[in-house]
């Protein structure tokens, strides 16, 4: 009795011990040594390369707001953006963001809803506004709430109103979506993708 109760609790402490500490420290060990990048979240000094974030409010001088940058799903934008007084989060910010809880969710609003029509108008207003004839992502959230990719052909969509506010030309804007876009997953996977922070810190070089 004794002997089984003794191999009982040794057991016990060498799984909690083995698999509850020395496991997991090996595996984070060997993130930070091998793929600390992805592992601390792929975030660099402007921002994760794995959550959307907000671009409208980026100043440009005698352009609109945002219009020097390209700009991803419009999650927190427009009748999307975050509102602290309403105790609204807005999209990407799935932690906290202007003082407001984040969270990660679609707006569920159906093809006959009258809110999600007058929020689509909205913002074909807003980058028509810019010089800009918005694809469909540009006008509609994505299903998470911030998502960091857009198509090339949303970021080629806003080209004029970046070409227009930086001063470099289209062509040179088109070659650089070119060269920041990702092919679709394996190959056929979903389509291509363009990450937003990735593709702005490659244009503030150029700038």
């Amino acid at each position: 009795m004794l002997t089984h109760l003794r191999r009982s609790v040794v057991m016990a402490i060498f799984c909690v011990a083995f698999f509850g500490f020395a496991y997991a420290l090996a595996g984070t060990g060997v993130a930070q040594l091998l793929f600390r990048h992805q592992a601390d979240g792929s975030i660099n000094s402007k921002g994760s390369t794995l959550i959307g974030q907000n671009w409208s409010s980026t100043t440009c001088p005698g352009h609109p707001l945002g219009s020097c940058v390209f700009q991803g799903r419009p999650d927190d934008l427009g009748p999307y953006a975050a509102n602290p007084k309403n105790d609204v989060s807005g999209g990407d910010n799935p932690l906290v963001a202007n003082g407001v809880s984040g969270e990660s969710a679609a707006t569920n609003l159906g093809p006959r809803s009258k809110v999600l029509l007058a929020n689509t108008e909205e913002l074909v207003a807003y980058w028509k506004a810019r010089g800009v004839t918005p694809t469909a992502d540009l006008v509609t959230t994505s299903g998470s709430g911030y998502d960091p990719d857009i198509t090339p052909a949303d970021a080629d969509a806003e080209i004029p109103m970046v070409s227009k506010a930086t001063g470099l030309s289209p062509a040179t804007l088109r070659a650089l979506v070119a060269r920041e876009s990702s092919g679709a997953e394996l190959g056929f996977l979903g389509s291509d993708t363009v990450d937003v922070l990735q593709l702005n810190m490659a244009l503030a070089k150029l700038k």
